[in-house]
């Protein structure tokens, strides 16, 4: 399929709003044609110098636009691609664009792995103090939290190439494991320094049936 593309160093994962400030002439044309044509783009990730993997927006709204014509823009991420061909102009157009193949994702993960995974980023959120919105178990999926859990920007790549729900709570659950381990550590640590300069109450041990042989 041909798609209109807008590379950026950044990772949308299917359902998450996506805020965009439009500044150039060329992508001002393209939220224009969007606007007149209901169309939608992508957002490729520019990673390691290449453009291999990214996900379909939707315009929803022109939220602001300034007297030089930049625009603020909310849009909505559907679905992930494969990025197959690049050109810097696209049919004629200002923009960038290229042909893709949609990635079929599959919804599979039992409510048990769900419930678990959901459990592990409570517990990293009470160890760092933070609260965690309310979530139902059912509106509960391995993109909820993903910008919101610690996973560098290598990671959240990996995690969007992944097709399959299993595959990717069990990524997120690898990955709160480790940290949640490291933070632990930290806190244990952290208890120890905090000691230093404190009176300490020691219990004197027992020699009483001491012998040196």
């Amino acid at each position: 399929m041909q798609l209109p593309l807008f590379p950026l160093q950044s990772v949308f994962f299917p359902g998450e709003t996506v805020p965009l400030h439009i500044f150039e002439d060329r992508y001002k044309q393209l939220i224009n044609d969007c606007r007149a044509e209901a169309m939608t783009f992508g957002i490729p990730v520019y990673i390691n110098d290449k453009l291999e993997y990214g996900v379909e927006v939707q315009l929803v709204e022109v939220v602001t636009t300034y007297e030089g014509g930049e625009m603020d823009v909310t849009c909505v991420a559907r679905q992930v691609f494969k990025v197959l061909t690049f050109d810097n102009e696209m049919d004629g157009k200002p923009y960038a664009g290229g042909t893709v193949e949609f990635l079929e994702s599959h919804y599979d993960a039992d409510e048990d792995l769900r419930q678990e995974v959901l459990g592990k980023i409570e517990e990293l959120y009470d160890l760092m103090a933070v609260q965690l919105p309310q979530i139902a178990i059912d509106k509960f999926n391995s993109y909820a939290f993903a910008h919101k859990m610690g996973l560098s920007f290598e990671q959240e790549y990996e995690l969007l190439q992944l097709t399959n729900e299993t595959k990717r709570l069990n990524y997120i659950r690898e990955h709160l494991d480790t940290t949640i381990t490291v933070l632990n550590q930290i806190n244990r640590t952290k208890a120890v320094i905090e000691m230093n300069g404190h009176f300490k109450n020691f219990d004197p041990l027992d020699f009483e049936d001491f012998k040196v042989n």
